[in-house]
């Protein structure tokens, strides 16, 4: 069977530490192929969440937040769903790793 390049899903390419720290935020998002959506949870500590929905990357987000801490989550979120070295989040900020099968619980 002969496959085509249409029919192959298209992966964007992993982006380097650099590039995800200085692209323009739209730009970034646009070119690793990213959904970005406001949460309804509103909690403190809860910064927001990557899953990769079929193709796509879902980044989830709370609402209220500044631009500042936006743009930071953003780009670490996508740094640990790309496996890519970012530098330390600030002293108040996690990312924590959940396992496929504890979301599905």
């Amino acid at each position: 069977m002969k496959v085509t390049a249409s029919a192959v899903l298209e992966q964007p390419p992993t982006p380097t530490t650099a590039h995800l720290l200085t692209a323009p935020l739209p730009d970034l998002l646009a070119e690793l192929d990213v959904d970005p959506v406001e949460s309804s949870i509103t909690e403190p500590g809860f910064t927001g969440y990557v899953i990769r929905d079929a193709a796509r990357l879902v980044l989830v987000l709370p609402p209220g937040r500044s631009e500042w801490e936006r743009d930071l989550m953003t780009r670490h979120l996508l740094g640990s769903a790309f496996d890519v070295p970012m530098p330390p989040l600030p002293g108040e900020y996690r990312i924590t790793e959940l396992e496929p099968e504890l979301l599905a619980a």
